[in-house]
């Protein structure tokens, strides 16, 4: 018997069968929801200045001049003029931790995150160290009184100043840094809203 190898046949392999894929799609910016919020977190935030002006006022320290008998003006005495330096950095410092403790706050508020509230909260934080400013040098004037006559060469202990408007910067860029750092931390399209 004459056996003849039959040639293999090879059938190609049947496709799968379509197989659907869901792509989510990519979540939108809410406006119109978020608007009110973002002004709740604005007015919130505000109100904090007063108790950071408060703090710095108690904390920031007053500068020991002597009157000049040539021109009457106040001049520091040796190295009292650093304490200008320290009044800024004790309140760009209360800045920065008001600042961090607000981003981690708003970034808290699950539902409402996004960037219309943290543009209401970078709001409210540069109204707040305006008003911390602002209240703190009020505060600290009233702390430390001047006398009813001043005479050449006597010394005075001078209420605390801030002689710069830069330390205000430092609330707002810190409460959007934290709050940055939370949104690329959470790594989901909808920041983890949960909006459906």
């Amino acid at each position: 018997m004459d056996e003849k190898a039959a040639p293999v046949r090879i059938e190609p392999v049947p496709e799968p069968p379509y197989v659907y894929h869901y792509i989510r799609p990519r979540p939108k910016v809410v406006v119109k929801r978020d608007l009110l919020p973002a002004l709740v977190v604005a007015l919130t935030t505000f109100a904090f200045g007063l108790p950071a002006g408060y703090v710095w006022s108690w904390l920031a320290p007053g500068q020991l001049k002597i009157v000049s008998p040539q021109d009457n003006k106040f001049y520091p005495i040796g190295v009292e003029s650093y304490h200008r330096l320290d009044a800024l950095m004790v309140f760009v410092l209360i800045g920065l931790g008001a600042g961090a403790i607000t981003g981690i706050a708003v970034w808290l508020l699950r539902q409402r995150r996004g960037p219309v509230v943290m543009l209401g909260m970078t709001a409210g934080s540069f109204a707040a160290a305006w008003f911390a400013q602002y209240l703190g040098g009020n505060l600290a004037a009233g702390a430390y009184p001047m006398p009813a006559t001043i005479k050449p060469n006597d010394t005075l202990l001078v209420a605390p100043t801030l002689e710069t408007w830069w330390g205000i910067l430092a609330w707002p860029l810190a409460a959007a840094l934290a709050y940055g750092c939370c949104a690329a931390w959470n790594g989901l399209d909808d920041l983890g809203r949960r909006l459906g």
